[in-house]
């Protein structure tokens, strides 16, 4: 098996190491001169392809073939994972790598892999523009540039506007890959989706940058070449002014919400205005057509794929349990899981409460196990924000719901975890920031009771403003009922108290449970694509994109050729856009919702067989049932849990001498609420 997957992994390299050179030679004279003309003469001049058969085979068609073989390597090595818990003593041999390079700065914390990368793309850049400039200035004369009506210098800026243009287009390629949470590509890379959206970020302001850049000079070259008129130019069979002007301001926009001081201050401003990320995408590749827009498109393909299923399981209502309220403005929200539903320790849920925004979704960790706790997920939310407050408001009112409507997207994590290898754990969290660590914890009970194999010592350094809040450390057991014998695992917890020189009594401020009466339509939490979901995802991707090219080659050859042909200017460009897009949308959504109804049918005959895991709701009762401390959701932890902690009082941790006595390796990390590093 082993050479099964080196084969995978090298034919998987091979690829994309094929895909980098095209984008590297593409700014050659002989790419361009040699190599594309005759990629055209051979599958342009198709009648059943079109103009576009080159950019499906070159640029279309490698990403999504990586991305279909990336989803069956991972569906294996995910049941291989599954069935080797045990501790093999291995080590990362690139975990030099992943240390942190750069700390401090406008990129926040970069690893050396993100500095090498960076360093590498940084160059692409640096080179496509230089070799652009270089041919484009090269062919530029006095007289060529009279033959269009420009001076030397208006042509030569005509020639660097458009090469500023190529260069957003190489980074619009990437945008869409790391906002993919479900796509295959992030995994294969070992990159969480959460870790990924500062990829996002970077790329969104460099596109940006180049495209504006793009725009302004070419408004330039019209305004002192008294071209104005040009603006409002719509080709019918070439580039469209009007749609690139619209597709910028669409993106201006959008750019202008993320300054720090308006997505802080009014992020439902900043989420609003993030959907033009529509308009910004149809009007560009209305003004570049569908034929150059296969450059940048397998990115947004696969998100695509990926917000269509975000969407169908949005849709479902899922079953809130129970809500445990802690004295520190902090909430555990327990729903009922599908017991099919597996996913690794550290894992995101994205959650949406209607009857607060419809359109507003928060990520929060979760803190249960799906191997512990196979019929419940939990997350932890901390009072901070607006949303967050008018939760815990929700929750904690003396005229509690009796319901709670919630849908839910996920949830998404690491695709596999090696906690088991190392020797010790060092973990340092902050407030909430230790939402994470509770579901590594339980991962380290479950491994050590189900399985009886070693593990790592645990040391957890957790720092919290007030004494309220080390009742978060009574999360890090399950609720009664899993087998949680904390005993068996090397555990030290060094808490600080940062705000008070003493522990601090007040009874009126006790944790509660509420639970929820259960509703008809409510369901628990399942996989949106089953437990096969990379084999599912793999599925849509190529099943799509094959009937993609079966209707747009039926199209194209019964309709657009023929008209091509016969009329005078061709076929509008724009048009031919269209069809492809609205082609590909009907085919992503006929897969995905197939494979989704197909789902469904299983986990409601699942459902059947989940055990009922709320509490018996008392009789007649119209109000939630509510526990106090001294009932069996809120009892006293283990012994062995309070003989682990060491409180202390009026301090900070200090990290240099807590680990100087360890060997370690460190490796960054960050999470919603606080920034902090675990170091094995």
């Amino acid at each position: 098996m082993k050479m099964i997957w080196a084969g995978i992994r090298l034919l998987l390299m091979t690829v994309l190491l094929g895909y980098a050179m095209v984008w590297i030679v593409m700014p050659t004279k002989t790419f361009k001169r040699t190599w594309l003309p005759n990629l055209r003469k051979k599958l342009n001049s198709s009648t059943y392809f079109g103009k576009q058969g080159t950019g499906f085979l070159v640029y279309l068609f490698p990403i999504l073939f990586v991305a279909v073989v990336g989803c069956v390597y991972l569906h294996f090595r995910k049941r291989s994972d599954d069935s080797k818990l045990e501790s093999n003593g291995k080590k990362n041999r690139l975990v030099t790598l992943k240390k942190p390079m750069l700390v401090k700065g406008p990129l926040g914390i970069v690893s050396g892999t993100e500095l090498a990368f960076l360093i590498m793309f940084v160059a692409l850049l640096i080179w496509s523009f230089s070799v652009y400039l270089f041919n484009g200035f090269s062919t530029i004369t006095p007289q060529s540039a009279a033959k269009k009506g420009l001076k030397e210098w208006q042509a030569k800026l005509a020639s660097a506007s458009l090469s500023l243009g190529l260069l957003g287009n190489i980074c619009l390629t990437l945008l869409f890959l790391p906002v993919a949470r479900g796509s295959s590509l992030l995994p294969l890379f070992g990159l969480p989706s959460e870790a990924s959206i500062k990829y996002h970020i970077w790329l969104g302001h460099t596109v940006l940058v180049f495209l504006t850049a793009h725009g302004l000079g070419y408004i330039t070259l019209w305004s002192v070449s008294n071209q104005i008129s040009a603006m409002l130019e719509w080709a019918r069979d070439d580039i469209s002014n009007v749609a690139g002007e619209l597709s910028l301001l669409s993106g201006l926009v959008m750019w202008a919400t993320t300054y720090p001081g308006i997505r802080r201050k009014m992020f439902e401003l900043f989420l609003y205005t993030h959907y033009l990320y529509i308009l910004f995408m149809v009007f560009f590749i209305f003004h570049v057509g569908i034929s150059f827009a296969c450059l940048m498109l397998p990115g947004f393909y696969l998100f695509l794929v990926d917000r269509f299923l975000r969407f169908l399981q949005s849709r479902q209502r899922v079953r809130l349990v129970s809500a445990r309220i802690l004295p520190c403005d902090t909430v555990e929200l327990n729903f009922s899981k599908n017991p099919r539903l597996s996913y690794n320790p550290t894992s995101i849920l994205f959650i949406n409460v209607p009857s607060i925004s419809g359109l507003q979704w928060h990520p929060f960790t979760i803190t249960s196990n799906s191997n512990l706790e196979p019929e419940k997920l939990s997350v932890l939310i901390k009072s901070g924000g607006s949303w967050t407050r008018k939760l815990h408001q929700m929750l904690s009112s003396p005229s509690s719901i009796d319901r709670l409507e919630v849908s839910v997207e996920g949830p998404y994590g690491p695709a596999s975890t090696h906690f088991l290898r190392h020797d010790q754990l060092v973990m340092v969290s902050g407030g909430s920031g230790i939402a994470p660590f509770i579901s590594i914890i339980r991962e380290l009970i479950f491994a050590s009771t189900t399985y009886k194999c070693k593990t790592p010592e645990v040391i957890l350094v957790c720092a919290f403003k007030k004494s309220s809040e080390l009742t978060m450390l009574d999360l890090l057991l399950p609720i009664s009922g899993s087998p949680s014998d904390i005993s068996k695992l090397q555990l030290k917890i060094e808490a600080f108290v940062t705000r008070e020189k003493g522990p601090t009594t007040d009874s009126s401020k006790t944790p509660q449970a509420i639970w929820f009466n259960p509703h008809a339509t409510d369901a628990p939490i399942s996989a949106i694509l089953g437990p096969n979901s990379w084999l599912w995802l793999g599925a849509i991707i190529s099943s799509s994109f094959i009937i993609f090219l079966i209707i747009i080659g039926l199209i194209t050859g019964y309709y657009i050729y023929p008209t091509d042909q016969n009329t005078e200017g061709g076929f509008p460009l724009a048009f031919r856009s269209f069809l492809n897009m609205l082609v590909i949308c009907i085919c992503i959504a006929m897969t995905a919702s197939a494979a989704v109804l197909w789902n469904k049918k299983q986990n409601a005959r699942d459902v059947k067989q989940i055990q009922n895991v709320e509490g018996p709701t008392p009789a007649g009762s119209p109000q939630p049932w509510v526990y106090r401390a001294d009932r069996e959701l809120e009892s006293v932890p283990h012994q062995s849990l309070f003989q682990a902690i060491n409180v202390h009082y009026g301090e900070r941790p200090d990290l240099k001498s807590m680990l100087a006595l360890t060997r370690i390796i460190m490796i960054w990390c960050l999470f919603y609420d606080y920034s902090f590093l675990i170091k094995l």
